[in-house]
């Protein structure tokens, strides 16, 4: 068992580059792991549950019941030692981040060599490159100082002297094809009714030919099953705007890092995601059809590793993250903050992921509820869901002292100050956390001249926890207003009340918007209900900001 120290600088050397990768050649064997270490798979085979991670919310399958979730909060292959006590000397964290000096090529240097304060905490979620199920791939990236060259690479020689004649390139080295992007599509059509079925199947093949790897997944594998094929599907979808989906990619490529992913993962992947595919596409998989996958699959890989490492010369894979505040605003909701180790530079309205020490390898999005500060500290609202396992914990479990993880900002519900337009902003929830953030971006680098329109909306009065900042914002701005809004009974008295009826309907009786920023954050139904009505209210498509994490990020 390797040290939490080494761990941690294992951690730090990002994944392959991506030229050794993409090709998907046959991997040697990997050596038996010991007994001792060897983790379950029962989640891999079994029929998956539609758990679906949102922004703040979390729903657990149907066939899990919710009494098993202590039993399962402590994982017998994850022992990891105890969370360390909070330090008594804050670390130093700079009141305006600034980017380290760039080289030629345009990389910051020095980035990625600040201590982190919490040396150990790594070691109470650690699985990826340096642990015992990790060995089989990448261990010559890890320990030889760089990727070993592709295996086509070394066996095709650029020409034959005798001969003059040129070898032909591989046609799966090609990029896709519209007929490609077709067939990849019809594809997914036929999949997609048994999606379950066809990613559990995927994820076997995973574990039973390759189970090193089996440590750098979540115990309970339903939320990954539903993830993967969400992804697929969004890369599909994106294939006509190549910008959009190098963006979707490269934002996927660098978030896989905390995971512990490596450029040599991508090969065995993508032969076990062409298997499953070929056995569930039934009639429709073809020689051509396994092509045009093995063509898309080159190419998404690429992107991803070519960002991962970007990534690695100018962050680390994750940020270690101290709660030094937890303040219950509800029984359900707790407004929680915390201190990053270093610097964690990230724009209002953008979200993370985050990890507790009680649910290792679950990682969850949560949008910041503040613009950046010069102390450093991060803020996030938390709503506990029926069965959410890291809602729960963060709400009834965390306190002061305790050490999370953050993986890398996303998303891109951020505001153009150039612009200069009106805004409005819907939040329904704890959806009001972005809303929040990008209020006091506004206020920070001033309104000029435009004005911002928020509602607020929920089911009951209690639920409204952030109606005061709010309302105490827009007492010194008069550029701000607030309309809090209830959908359910027992309404605001006096002549604070809310507005009463869905926050998508209120909002829309206040228009038109034509003109206007619109900026949407909540449920994933409100949000969709939202969008709609807001287009039918006069916002031109273009100018609707919203994350629905749980279905572009969360893959």
């Amino acid at each position: 068992m390797k040290s939490p120290r080494a761990l941690l600088v294992r951690a730090r050397h990002g994944s392959a580059a991506a030229t050794a990768v993409p090709g998907l050649p046959p991997l040697p064997p990997a050596g038996p792991a010991p007994a001792s270490d060897a983790p379950t798979t029962s989640g891999a085979a079994g029929d998956a549950g539609a758990v679906a991670g949102e922004a703040g919310t979390e729903t657990r399958s149907a066939a899990e019941p919710a009494e098993r979730a202590e039993a399962e909060a402590e994982p017998a292959s994850v022992p990891g030692p105890p969370i360390p006590a909070r330090p008594t000397v804050p670390p130093s964290i700079p009141a305006a981040p600034r980017m380290p000096p760039a080289l030629p090529g345009g990389a910051p240097v020095g980035s990625t060599s600040v201590a982190p304060l919490f040396t150990d905490a790594p070691g109470l979620n650690w699985a990826g490159p340096g642990d015992s199920w990790s060995r089989a791939w990448a261990v010559r990236t890890l320990e030889g100082g760089g990727p070993e060259p592709a295996p086509q690479a070394a066996a095709q020689p650029a020409a034959d002297p005798g001969a003059g004649v040129v070898r032909a390139a591989d046609p799966a080295e090609q990029p896709p094809t519209v007929h490609d992007i077709e067939l990849i599509r019809d594809t997914l059509a036929v999949v997609e009714p048994v999606a379950d079925r066809a990613t559990a199947h995927f994820y076997a093949l995973i574990f039973l030919h390759h189970p090193e790897v089996r440590a750098l997944f979540p115990a309970a594998m339903d939320v990954q099953r539903d993830r993967l094929f969400r992804a697929l599907l969004q890369a599909a979808r994106s294939a006509h705007d190549p910008a959009g989906l190098t963006e979707y990619l490269t934002a996927l490529g660098r978030g896989h890092r905390k995971y512990g992913t490596l450029g040599g993962h991508y090969g065995p992947v993508g032969e076990c995601l062409v298997a499953a595919l070929a056995r569930y596409a039934g009639s429709r998989w073809d020689a051509a059809t396994e092509l045009a996958w093995r063509r898309a699959y080159r190419l998404i890989s690429g992107i991803m590793i070519e960002a991962a490492e970007g990534a690695a010369r100018t962050s680390p894979p994750w940020w270690q993250a101290e709660v030094v505040s937890h303040q219950q605003r509800t029984r359900d909701i707790a407004v929680v903050t915390v201190r990053p180790d270093q610097p964690y530079p990230y724009r209002a309205g953008q979200y993370t992921t985050l990890e507790t020490p009680w649910w290792p390898r679950v990682w969850r999005h949560f949008s910041f509820a503040s613009a950046p500060r010069p102390d450093g500290l991060l803020t996030f609202h938390v709503k506990a869901v029926q069965a959410g396992w890291v809602s729960n914990a963060l709400v009834r479990r965390a306190a002061p002292g305790d050490v999370l993880r953050l993986g890398p900002p996303a998303g891109s519900m951020v505001l153009d100050h150039a612009a200069g337009a009106d805004l409005l902003c819907l939040g329904g929830g704890t959806g009001i956390a972005p809303v929040c953030a990008l209020v006091e971006e506004v206020a920070e680098h001033g309104a000029a001249g435009r004005s911002v329109e928020v509602f607020y909306g929920a089911r009951q009065e209690a639920e409204l926890y952030g109606l005061e900042v709010l309302r105490g914002l827009a007492q010194r701005h008069p550029w701000l207003s607030v309309h809090p809004v209830l959908s359910g009974s027992g309404g605001m008295a006096g002549p604070d009340s809310a507005l009463s009826g869905e926050l998508p309907d209120v909002a829309a009786r206040f228009g038109p918007w034509a003109g206007r920023e619109a900026y949407v954050s909540g449920p994933p139904a409100m949000v969709r209900r939202s969008v709609g009505i807001l287009l039918r209210a006069g916002v031109a498509p273009g100018r609707i900001r919203h994350d629905l994490v749980g279905d572009l990020a969360a893959a």
